[in-house]
């Protein structure tokens, strides 16, 4: 076993923020703190200016100036004690409530035409409802209620308040690297490859090891939440954890992926070179996680279940709901202009493209009514949606999604591949690209902007990384559909069925 590192620590959470910040004031935050990101062999020092990155920090900061705009500012934050908040971090009580947090995610998943998947408003949620149901965490057989240490609960409503008054932007982690899936964490060579426990201090907890994967890891702070898929079977395991920390935490690495943003122009690469989300494994080698950022320890069965427990996974899947919603509405968008621009609208297998999307669209947009008007109050006083309508869906689109780039491709055909470049449009042969490649009902420049947004949601290397995450959005299909069939009650229809038979 490798010698424990002299772990440093890190300043206090401080209270009394602000509340919703602007785009100016997140880039000049990451500036001062940014995350200790590594892409193509060399670290990040400055996110905003990294050609990896920046495009990234920029469209980050839009999303937050959106909080701002006068015709948005009521809907995106609400007020309370005098401040104004981002509307994913308000506690909801009524559906009327639930029906503004899923306004303020439509706008903004439409900013990104739902092609965001870890904006911020999704890990908002889930601080919010763990907050909400802080008292979930003293349950943990390794708390202490009212130990300034050991009170879990109360670091954890402290924790959602310090990211709710800062307005502060998340990544988080959940799952193990893949070294052998058919072995206990603690049996793989070093059993801290996997995000482990090494030792207790006077200052806190310190950490080793590494988590996969790390989506927007262009953040302030990562939440490790329990994994919900923990099979160390002993009642306290090193694996068992819930805590947050800034980024730049010394001794925390984010290893990123390569880069999709190619630094092209955006009219050539419309989502790509905004909405390079990034994704990374994270390495802790020997954090301190002071103690009052810590919520959970050992404790096995409770942070399997800390998702359900504190119904944090509903309001997350809410959130989720409603961007597929924008997504899928984009989709939509992109294919009925592809139709109108070329004039195809008469043929009937185009029409039948088309109601494909329509289909799918609505079956989204009823699950998110059907979730919200059967919400109920939980325990811990939160109107939270209904869980088998969207349990539904996020089994349903997963499955599903991959049909609507592939509609794309068919509607498009060759012209999603014959695509010629903004500066192609500008060179010598710009005034045939502008005679040959014009469409019935769009100029040639008008034609090839669609056509590079269609390439760009359903063919580029964008749109490759995309389908996999949608595929693997909330954890592996198989696993997911046998959650559902676990905890969806279908007694009443077996019951029914019985007495039908039963019946003279």
């Amino acid at each position: 076993m490798n010698t424990i590192k002299h772990a440093k620590s890190i300043p206090p959470m401080h209270q009394g923020g602000q509340g919703a910040i602007s785009g100016k004031q997140f880039l000049e935050r990451l500036r001062q703190n940014p995350p200790r990101l590594y892409v193509d062999g060399q670290e990040i020092t400055d996110p905003t200016t990294h050609p990896a990155t920046k495009n990234m920090c920029e469209s980050l900061a839009g999303l937050y100036d959106l909080q701002f705009q006068e015709d948005l500012k009521e809907t995106l934050t609400y007020e309370e004690n005098g401040k104004r908040y981002a509307r994913s971090f308000m506690i909801p009580r009524t559906k009327d409530d639930l029906k503004l947090i899923a306004e303020s995610h439509r706008i903004r998943a439409n900013y990104g035409l739902g092609f965001l998947g870890r904006a911020p408003d999704y890990m908002n949620a889930n601080v919010m409802a763990a907050g909400a149901g802080a008292d979930y965490f003293n349950q943990c057989s390794a708390a202490i209620p009212g130990d300034p240490k050991r009170d879990f609960a109360a670091n954890m409503r402290k924790y959602y308040e310090f990211i709710r008054d800062n307005d502060l932007c998340l990544t988080h982690a959940l799952t193990n690297p893949q070294v052998n899936r058919a072995k206990l964490a603690s049996e793989l060579p070093d059993p801290y490859i996997a995000l482990g426990i090494v030792e207790e201090t006077e200052e806190g907890v310190i950490v080793r090891g590494a988590r996969m994967m790390a989506t927007l890891p262009i953040a302030d702070e990562i939440l490790i939440f329990p994994s919900t898929v923990l099979k160390e079977n002993a009642d306290k395991s090193r694996y068992a954890m819930g805590f947050g920390i800034p980024t730049n935490t010394p001794g925390l690495s984010f290893q990123c992926r390569e880069p999709i943003d190619a630094g092209r122009d955006r009219e050539d690469h419309p989502l790509s070179s905004r909405f390079d989300e990034q994704d990374a494994f994270v390495i802790f080698d020997d954090v301190l996680v002071p103690w009052e950022r810590v919520f959970l320890l050992y404790d096995v069965e409770l942070a399997n279940k800390a998702y359900a427990g504190t119904d944090a996974v509903l309001h997350m899947a809410y959130q989720v709901v409603n961007l597929k919603i924008a997504k899928t509405e984009a989709f939509l968008g992109t294919a009925q202009s592809i139709v109108n621009a070329i004039g195809s609208g008469q043929f009937q297998h185009v029409q039948s493209k088309i109601a494909e999307i329509i289909i799918m669209l609505e079956i989204m947009k009823a699950l998110e009514v059907a979730a919200r008007e059967q919400a109920q109050v939980n325990e811990y006083g939160v109107m939270t949606p209904a869980r088998a309508p969207l349990d539904a869906a996020r089994n349903y689109y997963p499955a599903n999604h991959a049909r609507l780039p592939e509609l794309l491709q068919l509607l498009g055909a060759s012209g999603i591949i014959m695509m010629p470049s903004k500066a192609d449009r500008e060179g010598p042969l710009g005034p045939q690209i502008a005679k040959y490649l014009q469409a019935g009902n769009a100029s040639a420049e008008d034609r090839l902007k669609l056509f590079r947004l269609a390439w760009d949601m359903s063919m580029s290397s964008f749109a490759g990384r995309q389908e996999l995450y949608e595929r693997y959005f909330f954890g592996d299909p198989v696993r997911m559909h046998s959650a559902l069939y676990e905890v969806y009650d279908s007694s009443e229809a077996v019951a029914r069925i019985q007495e039908f038979l039963k019946r003279k």
